[in-house]
């Protein structure tokens, strides 16, 4: 598997704030609950105590990166960023402000798409940047001990030259960080082939809201006594507590990767060609990716790249197979398109077994985020959904808005996870656009047993829309760990749950 580029340039897109209604969604800012306190310089003061100088921030200057997330969709105001090196100190820091109450944001890389690492208010930001060293690799089990700073592709690179990846593709590797990564469960490219974090992270070490450190960074695959209490911190989104450690099992890194990039007439032969994938190419299978035709075409425009065919298709597939025989996954995969081109499900292929082939390829799939934002506003929806219904809301949303916006399609259709995109070139957010999308949406996927969040998380962005993938008792019940965990709602507050 290639190390592809970190995270995409920033989108150049500010937000309008009007009445407290911020133009990024449908939803309006939870107002300040006046319970925290606002931190003074007694508070300060007690952090140099805990703390080098050079891990307080408190020039605005300084603070302004860490205030805003990479899209320049949500910001916060903040006057105070920690930087703890160890857990200790994420200890101290958070037994404090639980004592006094103040609320705190955990951050990681700041790679986030739902506003979950940024503050609303004026929380404490509370960097794991500095906690960035790899502990241990035991190249036997393939098991890795990181703190939860380190970046992902910094992981990426120490495990190459000894034969192993990890199970974790973004194309924001090269800034977010593992303990993020595991705090959001986030997904990927890979999730198709060695399945999500919930399965490959072995262990965790976290710090609870009232300063308690947790040590459950435990290096086994097998471990059955009791609950499973590191899945708590699994995708909470550092509501329940803060990772500051992470054990995670390694897989044997691929030697013989190919690409190949099909063009089909609509999107029953994507499916088709899915389920042939699923059962011709079996383990080798590694990502099985699609784009709609706009896609392609926003690329074309924005990035210096070709038309990967001389006749235009409606859609396309970019799929991936990564093994250890070049000879027998060249075979397998050689017969698998013989066979779908012989039952005229592609249109057209081209097939990738050299770098710089395969990365051309894969820059038309992982160019179009940045492409759509050089449009204009874009408004982003992550979801599950069933392969029946996978790209008819892709469909309906397009003759709901007609000229008025671009309506793209793309995303992991190997694991059913869609990226639904609306751009508006060259106009800001509009609450007009934001109304024609939700909660039209959200309950197109809950009426299909879909998921209104596939890999992004919930963050600031969905959690008055969370019903619609979960039941009130499901919520009253995430609602209560909360309150057992974090009873004084510390731990990035206005994230995940919603208010009411």
């Amino acid at each position: 598997m290639m190390i592809r580029n970190g995270l995409k340039k920033c989108l150049q897109n500010k937000l309008v704030l009007n009445n407290n209604k911020l133009f990024y969604s449908s939803q309006v800012k939870p107002t300040r609950d006046s319970s925290y306190a606002i931190i003074n310089k007694e508070d300060i003061e007690h952090f140099k105590t805990i703390l080098d100088s050079h891990s307080i921030l408190t020039d605005p200057s300084e603070i302004d990166g860490f205030n805003q997330d990479w899209m320049r969709k949500y910001k916060g105001k903040s006057n105070l960023v920690l930087k703890p090196k160890t857990t200790d100190q994420v200890s101290k820091i958070l037994k404090y402000c639980n004592n006094k109450k103040i609320a705190v944001v955990p951050q990681g890389g700041n790679t986030g798409m739902v506003g979950g690492s940024v503050p609303v208010h004026d929380e404490i930001i509370l960097s794991l940047s500095n906690m960035n060293k790899i502990e241990s690799f035991d190249p036997v089990t393939g098991v890795v001990v990181c703190q939860a700073g380190t970046v992902l592709e910094t992981i990426e690179s120490y495990l190459s030259p000894m034969g192993y990846t990890v199970p974790l593709d973004l194309g924001a590797k090269g800034s977010c960080q593992i303990g993020g990564n595991v705090s959001t469960n986030a997904g990927g490219i890979r999730l198709l082939r060695y399945g999500s974090l919930h399965g490959n992270v072995l262990g965790i070490e976290g710090v609870l809201a009232d300063g308690t450190i947790i040590d459950c960074l435990s290096t086994l695959r097998k471990d059955n006594t009791g609950y499973d209490l590191k899945q708590l911190f699994i995708g909470s989104e550092g509501t329940l507590g803060i990772v500051t450690k992470v054990s995670m099992i390694t897989p044997p890194k691929p030697t013989s990767v190919n690409v190949g990039l099909l063009a089909c007439q609509d999107f029953n032969q994507v499916k088709t060609v899915l389920s042939r994938a699923k059962s011709q190419l079996g383990d080798i299978l590694s990502a099985f990716e699609f784009m709609d035709r706009p896609c392609i075409d926003l690329v074309l425009k924005h990035q210096q790249v070709q038309d990967p065919f001389q006749e235009k298709s409606p859609f396309y597939i970019l799929i991936e197979t990564s093994g250890f025989n070049e000879t027998h996954d060249s075979e397998k995969l050689n017969s698998f398109l013989e066979s779908i081109m012989a039952e005229n499900l592609i249109i057209d292929g081209s097939l990738a077994t050299d770098s710089k082939n395969i990365s051309a390829f894969w820059k038309l799939r992982e160019s179009i985020t940045e492409s759509l934002g050089k449009e204009g506003a874009v408004y982003k929806y992550d979801l599950s959904l069933p392969i029946e219904q996978f790209y008819s809301i892709v469909e309906l949303m397009r003759a709901k808005f007609d000229d008025k916006a671009n309506v793209v399609g793309f995303g992991h259709v190997g694991d059913g996870n869609l990226h639904l995109n609306i751009s508006t070139p060259k106009k800001p957010y509009s609450k007009e656009i934001f109304d024609m999308i939700e909660p039209f949406v959200y309950q197109y996927t809950s009426e299909h047993r879909g998921s209104i969040s596939a890999e992004h998380g919930v963050g600031l962005m969905k959690p008055d829309f969370l019903h619609y993938s979960k039941s009130n008792n499901s919520i009253n019940l995430m609602k209560s760990i909360k309150n057992t965990m974090d009873p004084n709602n510390i731990l990035n507050p206005y994230k995940v749950l919603p208010i009411k």
